[in-house]
């Protein structure tokens, strides 16, 4: 997922945008609802957490902003008014759901994924297999043979989209756009790093590898064994 957090408490933020992170998820951070307006208006993100309370333009605002735009990107919001009637006003707005501080990260982040789901009826398998390797995006669970395999999350997405391409030569290029976010090269060994954790983790001694070094073009993941 990508996701825009607008939200103006900074200890809040730096909460929310390091647990996305910490789960595999791309996310973004606006300040104030004048300037997360405008990136949600021009970016291409999969849905929003939106605090009520903002400097400029509240999240109320935000949201109605976006709607009589025909923007229909998923939101949540986010905020320290938990009333009843707080939360009508914020569904009423148009947004698709509303979550009172404290939260729970874990349920912030269910929550995400059940609107992102809902959003993309239509969205690729979220089982996925090639040879004995299974991946459940749902579940997040990998296994190989039927033995399970604990992966990071970057390792996840790693291994997510070489299994979507499988069979063809996965380029840093793209590895880097679509797993770090990235729209240029860091010059670093980061993608070197993981690929040869990933690649102990799924092939390991004595398995029939999957996972192939393409010398100067990428990677692969054979799609038969």
């Amino acid at each position: 997922m990508r996701v825009l957090v607008i939200e103006d408490d900074e200890e809040a933020a730096r909460y929310v945008v390091k647990g996305l992170a910490e789960s595999g998820h791309v996310a973004d951070h606006a300040a104030d609802g004048t300037r997360g307006l405008e990136l949600a208006l021009s970016g291409p993100y999969d849905v929003l957490v939106v605090d009520r309370m903002l400097p400029k333009l509240d999240g109320v605002a935000i949201v109605a902003a976006l709607r009589r735009s025909g923007i229909t990107i998923p939101v949540l919001v986010l905020s320290a008014l938990g009333r009843v009637e707080d939360r009508v006003e914020g569904l009423k707005s148009g947004a698709d759901d509303y979550l009172p501080k404290p939260f729970a990260f874990a349920e912030l982040l269910a929550r995400l994924e059940a609107l992102v789901r809902r959003a993309k009826p239509e969205a690729a398998e979220t089982r996925l297999r090639v040879a004995d390797l299974e991946l459940d995006v749902v579940r997040r669970t990998v296994r190989r043979g039927g033995a399970a395999i604990d992966l990071k999350p970057r390792e996840f997405r790693i291994l997510e989209y070489l299994m979507r391409h499988a069979g063809q030569v996965v380029t840093r290029t793209m590895l880097l756009e679509n797993v770090w976010d990235y729209q240029f090269d860091p010059q670093t060994n980061v993608i070197d790093v993981h690929m040869s954790r990933l690649r102990q983790k799924i092939d390991g001694e004595g398995d029939r590898p999957l996972l192939q070094t393409v010398r100067g073009a990428g990677y692969r993941l054979r799609s038969e064994a």
